[in-house]
């Protein structure tokens, strides 16, 4: 495992991309896991910049088990593997932390930067910090189209991450 950092000027993966067709694994501290980390994939997000500072955005629905990993910490990494690892992502994408310890199951590594877990496998990692969070509200969609997709109001928490390094595995 050989990351570098590079400045998210140097970044120059589309974000559309990045999150819509390669998604990314939320990856959080989760002591109760041999691996120590639980991963979550996410297919839905942003990136850009916000109060002065380079941010990611993330959805999570509160009955997923990594909600309540997210609600307990301040940082943790946006993980983006190399397609050879698809399977792993369907797997952290449809399978429990609660049940599975997935990234043991994936057979992925977690390794500690700065204090936050990152999968050693991982061809991009970005350390975050939670800036601000808060929950989509169904009052507040001008588009009432896009209510088909919480069908039982089961609203998507989001996070705005700024995004503290960027890490390339070369």
């Amino acid at each position: 495992m050989s990351f570098r950092e590079i400045s998210p000027e140097e970044f120059e993966k589309s974000p559309f991309r990045l999150i819509g067709k390669e998604w990314l694994l939320i990856t959080a501290p989760d002591h109760k896991k041999a691996s120590g980390a639980n991963a979550m994939t996410a297919s839905w997000g942003n990136m850009g910049i916000l109060w002065n500072k380079p941010v990611a955005t993330v959805f999570v629905r509160p009955q997923r088990y990594t909600y309540s990993l997210c609600e307990t910490i301040d940082r943790f990494s946006l993980c983006v593997l190399p397609e050879e690892h698809r399977n792993a992502l369907k797997v952290c994408g449809t399978k429990s932390g609660k049940e599975l310890d997935k990234l043991a199951a994936c057979s992925l590594d977690c390794i500690d930067i700065d204090g936050v877990k990152v999968i050693g496998q991982s061809k991009i990692a970005m350390i975050c910090k939670k800036l601000y969070a808060d929950d989509l509200k169904k009052e507040c969609f001008a588009d009432k189209e896009q209510l088909k997709h919480y069908p039982t109001d089961d609203f998507h928490r989001f996070y705005v991450l700024e995004i503290e390094k960027i890490l390339i595995n070369d």
